[in-house]
């Protein structure tokens, strides 16, 4: 392990269940410093969950900030829009030498179609510099512009996403498939795994985000891809035991 510095570069959840705050409060509670590079904050008003992106100007003086900052892995959270994503990337190919989990978030689908249009192409090309992709199926959906609705349709899809370029992919399933089991498909261009997990009722806001997050923590502390993904599931399952009204508890684990 290089540093215990590690970067999420992600948005602001304004309830503080998901995005940064989940980002940082796992690599705290796996014993790393946590530095964030915002992309955007978020509000909920009379329209509902709006995203505002981070101007551009200011995250690439966020990002200028950090340029000196040995990080030993990153996790990429909301990218807003195609110019946040473009200086993501930038940043991304300039570090290639450690771990980097794209969680590809795409909260703003269901109101700005046409930017999300483009979004996937801009999200796809991250697949080859990145170490892992963990969307959840109705990301997977967009990305592989396929339905999934079995456990092997998910499997299909992992290996359709493999095949776009990403290195290694799990695919969140959580109980859209099965309600009484947590299933989630991991994939490494040789071996399907399923991981099964019992559903839990409790608020599972920001289990995404500490799913992702808790994997780039594994990775730097030094478990093979497959071992972070393992260890980073039942991670989430103590985190969504441990879920107050707001989200995800990872402090309690």
């Amino acid at each position: 392990m290089k540093s215990k510095y590690i970067v999420a570069l992600s948005g602001n959840d304004i309830f503080s269940g998901g995005g940064l705050h989940a980002d940082l409060t796992t690599y705290t509670v796996n014993g790393l410093h946590g530095f964030v590079a915002v992309t955007c904050l978020t509000a909920m008003t009379e329209k509902g969950f709006e995203v505002i992106p981070t101007d551009e100007a200011v995250f690439a003086k966020q990002l200028a900030s950090l340029k000196d900052i040995p990080f030993a892995g990153i996790k990429l959270g909301l990218l807003p829009n195609v110019a946040i994503a473009k200086q993501v990337l930038a940043f991304v190919r300039s570090h290639q030498d450690i771990p980097i989990v794209l969680d590809p978030v795409l909260v703003c689908k269901e109101t700005h179609d046409v930017e999300v249009s483009n979004l996937r192409e801009e999200l796809l090309a991250f697949f080859p510099y990145v170490t892992i992709v963990t969307p959840n199926v109705a990301e997977a959906e967009l990305l592989t512009q396929r339905k999934i609705q079995t456990l092997d349709e998910m499997k299909e899809a992992a290996q359709a996403l493999y095949d776009l370029g990403a290195r290694h992919v799990v695919i969140k399933g959580g109980n859209r498939l099965n309600h009484e089991h947590a299933l989630d498909v991991y994939y490494d261009g040789k071996t399907v795994q399923v991981l099964d997990s019992q559903v839990l009722n409790n608020n599972n806001t920001g289990a995404g985000c500490t799913f992702a997050s808790s994997i780039a923590s594994h990775l730097v502390l030094g478990s093979k891809v497959a071992e972070a993904v393992t260890e980073a599931k039942d991670f989430v399952y103590r985190a969504i035991q441990a879920a107050d009204e707001y989200g995800v508890v990872q402090y309690e684990n």
